[in-house]
């Protein structure tokens, strides 16, 4: 019984590191730092995914 709680704590404990910490540091919030309204976000967004298609 010890041994998979050990595991699901180490399980969990690598979930976190991967969501969360990792996420601050190597996946910056890039339309919030670019753009300030969230109508311009919106049409940056649009216009990416239109011009990518393409």
């Amino acid at each position: 019984m010890t041994i998979g709680k050990r595991l699901w704590t180490i399980i969990i404990i690598k979930l976190f590191i991967l969501f969360f910490i990792l996420r601050l540091f190597f996946f910056p919030n890039f339309l919030k730092s670019r753009y300030h309204s969230e109508g311009d976000r919106g049409d940056y967004v649009g216009k990416e995914l239109l011009d990518r298609t393409k």
